[in-house]
């Protein structure tokens, strides 16, 4: 546990961010999930406009450090991708 002030902030300031990264991520997760719904359902339409929400989520996940720029840009390609595939 940590004894000195500087630890005891630094523990509340880590806490504070992993919560503010879960949300994160999740709301990311959400925005993907929807996109690969649509993708499995076949409607290109409405994959489409998902994917169109989630690619700025996705990078903003990544400015802001919950993602690596080069997973963030890889998950929007293969999204990409595979929404190509199916309107193809």
């Amino acid at each position: 546990m940590a004894n000195t002030p500087s630890a005891k902030k630094a523990a509340r300031k880590i806490a504070r961010r992993t919560e503010v990264n879960a949300s994160r991520r999740s709301r990311m997760r959400t925005f993907v999930r929807k996109v690969e719904e649509a993708l499995a359902a076949g409607d290109s339409a409405a994959a489409s406009v998902a994917l169109k929400a989630a690619e700025p989520e996705i990078m903003r996940a990544a400015q802001k450090g919950v993602l690596h720029k080069s997973t963030a840009s890889r998950k929007v390609s293969r999204l990409t991708l595979r929404l190509a595939k199916l309107s193809a």
